[in-house]
């Protein structure tokens, strides 16, 4: 069963709709637009919803040793068997995380990779990125950027500060 539910980002943000669904095996599910959706923790088996739905690319966040995340050469095998694109960029909230931006959107700037879904453990990284993304790609304002990526799961404030400065730069 499937649960959904609709938050329209104030006007300060664009017109768009947030829609945060329940979905077995996807934490903190949300479908920013037609193309791209952002989550926590996704199972293996949850990667066939993530096909059914039209995704052709995954990029994941998690670190290989992190509690309950999926080994990602089985994560990669289960991406490529349903024709998935997967795009490891793991990173820690207590590392640098500039390459990984840097690497993000490269991926994410791809229309070859879109749509993509995004994950990471509880959708705070995916976030951060993602507010890295609307004002680097989108030219976003940052209050903007910011309060849509509190909405997918933006919670860290070290990580917050990082997008920050990181698109001030």
């Amino acid at each position: 069963m499937f649960l959904m539910l609709v938050l329209i980002a104030p006007a300060s943000l664009t017109a768009q709709e947030l829609i945060k669904e329940e979905i077995p095996g996807i934490r903190n599910y949300t479908q920013v637009n037609a193309t791209v959706a952002c989550a926590g923790a996704t199972t293996l088996e949850a990667l066939e919803e993530v096909r059914r739905r039209g995704f052709v690319s995954v990029v994941n966040f998690r670190t290989e040793g992190e509690n309950g995340a999926t080994n990602p050469g089985e994560a990669s095998e289960k991406a490529s068997e349903l024709g998935l694109k997967y795009f490891h960029i793991p990173f820690r909230s207590s590392e640098t995380w500039a390459w990984a931006a840097e690497q993000f959107l490269e991926v994410i700037a791809n229309p070859d990779n879109q749509p993509t879904f995004i994950h990471c453990g509880s959708a705070n990284r995916v976030g951060g990125m993602w507010l890295i993304k609307r004002v680097k790609l989108d030219n976003w304002d940052i209050e903007s950027a910011t309060a849509e990526a509190e909405v997918i799961g933006l919670r860290s404030p070290a990580l917050k500060e990082f997008a920050i400065e990181y698109v001030r730069q």
